[in-house]
């Protein structure tokens, strides 16, 4: 089983940058990444590597944190759409990526789909907002940011040298 400073050392990029993508206070987001390698450190003799792979069990511990931040600072407020149903995305971003790669990924995207992944995701526009700012109707918007994310993924698991 590896020890804490080996999985704090491995993950902590990919936990901050699933945070950031969620949470848009930079103080915010330190402070969750934090909470979650202090759960990972109490919980570590729990985990079961028969059950779950260290970074599916990280991945649950940090999506958790980030609904019961949002529970907690915006309890009159939807949590963002992202977080209800994307384990399987999500989970393979966490496992996967680096940030020079999403970079490499967003700028390969067309301008027009970069521009409403950032709104969407560093912003945290929601889509009709994304839409408003670009002059686009909803369906349009939200046409593109599906292939978008699809192109990522696609990039991301390597199956596209550049995107266009």
């Amino acid at each position: 089983m590896p020890d804490i400073e080996q999985i704090y050392a491995e993950y902590r990029p990919k936990v901050m940058g699933y945070i950031r993508a969620r949470v848009q206070r930079w103080a915010d987001a330190e402070d969750l990444c934090s909470d979650v390698f202090e759960k990972v450190q109490k919980k570590l003799d729990d985990f079961d590597s028969e059950k779950a792979s260290i970074s599916t069990w990280v991945f649950t511990i940090t999506r958790n944190t980030v609904i019961d931040y949002f529970r907690r600072t915006k309890p009159t407020e939807e949590l963002d759409e992202n977080l209800s149903d994307d384990t399987a995305v999500d989970e393979g971003l966490l496992s996967q990526e680096t940030l020079s790669e999403l970079a490499s990924a967003l700028k390969a995207l067309p301008e027009e789909q970069r521009d409403i992944i950032v709104l969407r995701y560093y912003d945290g526009k929601p889509l009709t907002e994304v839409a408003e700012l670009m002059g686009l109707s909803y369906g349009a918007v939200k046409l593109r940011h599906q292939s978008a994310l699809a192109k990522l993924r696609k990039y991301m698991q390597g199956s596209v040298p550049g995107i266009s």
